[in-house]
């Protein structure tokens, strides 16, 4: 099986920095080589350009004079400039590269560096709403949600046939997002056009991030516009049911990945995507919940953990650096890093960056590095590359107490990994503050047929443990507060 490893790059701020290292503009073509050589050697095999697509000059000016932001960036920004405002990458304007990036050409040269290098490319794909600059808005105005009048949470447009009352999207827990309006989902006729923009947008890469894709479910979307009726015949069957199998029509291994919440990522998932985000495992990791971690683990089928996306920050989320010790941050990174499905970083996580900013700010400010984060990264991923970990078969097994009454095989995470006939890993992490012992089954077959030897790939620890003992009790565990180990078993000879 496969496990990809995704790598998030802020696609803006990414080329502004490289422009200032290398003392002249860097565009999506003119990339140096050694950016894609330490991805690879970092064994990613996606990488993520966030914001790659135009934002408009309304959106932008709106990301300038908003208070809440400006705020932001003075506190984050001292010196800041107008041009260091690009304004919110998801107020799409229009699904082109802009020319300060590189333009389609240079986005062409990058994925096919990308693909020499054995890589693929996952763009942005923003299904709810558009910018408030799309040209759509003028010339198409029935694409969206409207009403008859001026209501709170509406625009004013100026179209071909009159002024509309234009809805801003929303997410129905919070107030409208004030740069983009809502598409409406409800009509056939945007469902076909999106449905084409998607098709676009697949041509130009290998994968999509659907953001906040189950806004779209016709249950979620219905109550969010409840107050917002639509004349037209309501559809029966889901917008992600007719797109994603049209696009697998032309790309049968296209990669679709749904940022997605409130427990509608098996729905998701059963409506064609590879992937959901995780979010119950990050908040029990960042709010430091062992017990918690393991329960969704187990408490979720094999194939769900495999088809969700593991993470402990992206550009929505704090800085994990800023949030764990460097202990429960090693100890975090092994279980998104050694569980199957996709494993998930973000540009600056590898060095300890701590600063979550803006996304519409187009500079971020320097950080400098933490050798101890970098470090350990580089630890783990080197580790991952020596073992079975994402390429092969992974299953996350259940600890069980040591002896009667000792709670703490619940703090345990543990993850059987092979790839090879006879040899296997086993991810080990003890979540907790404080040390714990468990057993754990392993599931090989034939496994008393030889005794084990147990190196730790990211430690100098090594045991030899009898087959028929493993076979027989388990595989018996004593690790220490945070404790993050990588097995590798071989059969001794």
């Amino acid at each position: 099986m496969f496990h990809p490893l995704l790598y998030e790059i802020n696609t803006r701020c990414w080329l502004r920095a490289l422009s200032h290292r290398h003392g002249g503009a860097v565009t999506l073509a003119t990339v140096p080589d050694e950016e894609f050589a330490q991805w690879k050697k970092c064994g990613f095999t996606h990488i993520w350009l966030m914001g790659v697509w135009t934002t408009g000059p309304r959106a932008r000016e709106m990301a300038m004079n908003e208070p809440n932001l400006r705020r932001a960036y003075d506190e984050l920004l001292p010196d800041w400039r107008d041009e260091d405002v690009a304004g919110s990458p998801y107020s799409i304007a229009a699904y082109e590269v802009p020319r300060t990036l590189g333009g389609e050409a240079g986005l062409k040269d990058f994925r096919n560096r990308l693909h020499q290098a054995g890589l693929k490319l996952i763009l942005d794909f923003v299904p709810n709403h558009l910018g408030i600059d799309h040209r759509w808005l003028h010339k198409q105005p029935e694409l969206f949600v409207q009403s008859a009048a001026p209501v709170e949470g509406t625009i004013a447009q100026s179209t071909p046939d009159g002024t509309r009352w234009i809805a801003l999207a929303k997410d129905p827990y919070f107030p409208p997002w004030s740069d983009v309006v809502q598409l409406e989902y409800r009509s056939a006729l945007t469902r076909a056009r999106m449905q084409d923009l998607l098709l676009s947008v697949v041509e130009r890469c290998d994968g999509v991030r659907c953001d906040m894709a189950m806004l779209l479910l016709n249950d979620v979307f219905a109550r969010t516009w409840a107050d917002f009726p639509f004349p037209g015949k309501h559809p029966e069957t889901e917008f992600w049911e007719e797109a994603i199998p049209a696009v697998r029509q032309v790309r049968p291994d296209f990669l679709f990945l749904a940022e997605v919440y409130w427990g509608l990522e098996g729905c998701m998932q059963s409506l064609g995507f590879d992937y959901t985000y995780d979010k119950q495992l990050y908040d029990d990791l960042i709010w430091r919940n062992p017990s918690g971690v393991q329960k969704h683990l187990l408490g979720a089928t094999q194939s769900f953990v495999a088809a969700c996306a593991h993470f402990l920050e992206n550009h929505d989320e704090r800085r994990v650096a800023g949030v764990l010790t460097l202990e429960e941050h090693r100890a975090a990174a092994l279980v998104t890093l050694g569980l199957p499905g996709m494993r998930f970083l973000h540009e600056g996580q590898l060095t300890g960056a701590r600063i979550k900013a803006p996304v519409q700010l187009g500079r971020l400010p320097a950080e400098a590095t933490q050798p101890e984060v970098r470090e350990m990264y580089d630890s783990i991923l080197t580790a991952l590359t020596r073992s079975a970990v994402g390429r092969g078969q992974g299953e996350v097994l259940t600890p069980r107490e040591a002896w009667p009454g000792n709670g703490t095989a619940q703090n345990f995470v543990v993850v059987q990994w092979q790839a090879h006939p006879v040899e296997f890993d086993l991810v080990v992490v003890n979540l907790a503050p404080h040390r714990s012992q468990c057993y754990v089954s392993l599931k090989v077959p034939n496994l008393s047929t030889h005794n084990w030897s147990l190196r730790d790939l990211l430690g100098a620890e090594g045991y030899e443990r009898f087959g028929n003992d493993l076979e027989g009790q388990g595989l018996y565990l004593d690790c220490p507060a945070h404790g993050a180990q990588l097995f590798h078993f071989t059969p001794v000879k």
